[in-house]
Parts: C-alpha cells; structure tokens; sequence
C-alpha cells in the first residue's frame, strides 16, 4: 500500500503532527482525530486531493448501498466523479502541488475513506511536483465535473453515495 499526503508546500523536509484547523464532530472515543496528526492518503483516494489546497470539491462514489439506478446516472462507466466550480477549472490547471510518499509503518488506518494517520513526526520517503491536475483524474477512473454551482449537489448526501465534500466553506453559493 501507498500513503501520499498532498501539499503546495515544495520544502517539507519532516512532516510535524498538527491539529485539524476546523474540528469535526468525531464519534465518541475518536476525539482524538481532531487533535495533533500527520495525515495521509492511500493510493486508491488520493484522487480526492489532485487539487488546488482551498479548491471547493464534491467527490463521490458507489458504496454497498448504491442503487444500479444511481451509479448510471451519476458514475456511468467512471468509478468515481470529482465535482468543481467553473471558476477553479484556471487554477487546477495552472497550479502545481506537490505529492509527498509517506511511509506506510508510519501510520495507522482511520477506517475512514482512505485516510490515515501519525501520532508523531514522518519523514517523506519522495517528493513529486505534479502540473496540470485537471489531467490526472481519467487516468485514475475518475470524471472531474465541471459545474457552475455545488450548491445543487447538496442532494447528493441523501443518496446511496459516498459524498465527501471538502473546502465546501470556499465555495462561493454554499451556505
């Protein structure tokens, strides 16, 4: 297994364990996720963070409960879909992020889409600067959607789906 964690940052030499800038709501007994962690990504998510660091995004694909209704009508052939507003289309393709393979015995899995975390300092094991990010989601099976507005796409959490939204207070309409 790969764990990646996504940043703009090119000069991260020792990744240092911080709390969550916006704390969830965490289950009783998993308080602790908002508090000092590295966190990491595995290979198979990392398409959830090809983005700009404050880019408002909807992300979503078919879990146990989905229905065959609603994976062809929102996933058709992709296994995954990757919604923006039309403003930030520029910045995904001019901007360049840097992808930092972390090491995977660092870790332990949140049971949480993909994402894992460290209790204490990790050294990235390489750094790769990746351009024009609105071509990698083919390639991994994802569709990057292109919308006016996320705002209609609230509707999405009342779905079979899974529906990760990130940065949503960065989106222009979302209230």
């Amino acid at each position: 297994m790969r764990l990646f964690h996504f940043s703009d940052n090119p000069d991260i030499a020792v990744f240092e364990p911080r709390p969550v800038l916006i704390p969830s709501v965490r289950p009783i007994g998993r308080e602790w996720l908002n508090g000092p962690l590295v966190w990491a990504i595995d290979g198979d998510h990392d398409f959830m963070y090809l983005f700009p660091r404050d880019c408002p995004r909807i992300l979503i694909w078919a879990t146990a409960e989905t229905t065959d209704a609603e994976r062809r009508h929102w996933l058709g052939d992709w296994r995954a879909a990757a919604f923006i507003d039309r403003h930030w289309l520029e910045r995904l393709a001019a901007e360049t992020i840097h992808r930092y393979e972390m090491p995977p015995e660092e870790f332990e899995d949140t049971s949480d889409v993909g994402m894992w975390v460290a209790r204490r300092s990790v050294v990235p094991m390489e750094r790769i600067a990746m351009s024009r990010l609105d071509g990698e989601f083919a390639p991994r099976g994802v569709e990057l959607r292109v919308v006016d507005s996320l705002q209609p796409l609230k509707s999405l959490w009342n779905t079979g789906l899974h529906v990760s939204g990130i940065r949503l207070r960065n989106a222009r309409d979302w209230k």
